[in-house]
């Protein structure tokens, strides 16, 4: 299988795959290759850089999945952990032990867990402060 780059007479880029060159040149030939965006037969190859793999040694930690990809996903990871290591995980009660908190049923504390939108709406509609954090419990897979 072979990506082109490709670019119709209206100017659109969009890229398509095909078996061989040889395949996209008797397509191409038939008229049956056409821009994806207006459907103009008028296609032809665009410049596009070259795909070079480099082999990586065994001690290279790029690539390696438990590890951060970037500054933002490492600062994401602190967070987290801060979170987890200071506050108190009240699961699927989160909506309930904010509003108990908030009305001085519970003592205060941090919290997190987890609420239904509508929950966390009413939440905020009533003046509890909550914030939304980025992730899913660990584990959870959705």
């Amino acid at each position: 299988m072979i990506r082109y780059s490709l670019k119709c007479e209206h100017d659109h880029s969009f890229d398509s795959w095909f078996q061989s060159a040889e395949a996209f040149e008797k397509l191409l030939d038939a008229g049956m290759v056409s821009c994806s965006v207006c459907g103009a037969l008028g296609v032809e190859k665009a410049l596009q850089a070259p795909q070079v793999r480099i082999a990586r040694q065994n001690n290279d930690k790029a690539g390696v999945l438990s590890a951060p990809a970037s500054p933002a996903e490492q600062a994401l990871a602190e967070m987290r952990k801060k979170i987890e290591d200071n506050s108190e995980n009240v699961g699927k009660n989160f909506a309930a032990e904010a509003r108990a908190i908030h009305d001085g049923d519970a003592p205060e504390r941090s919290i997190y867990g987890e609420a239904k939108i509508e929950d966390a709406k009413s939440l905020i509609e009533d003046g509890v402060s909550v914030t939304p954090l980025p992730w899913r419990d660990k584990g959870k897979v959705n």
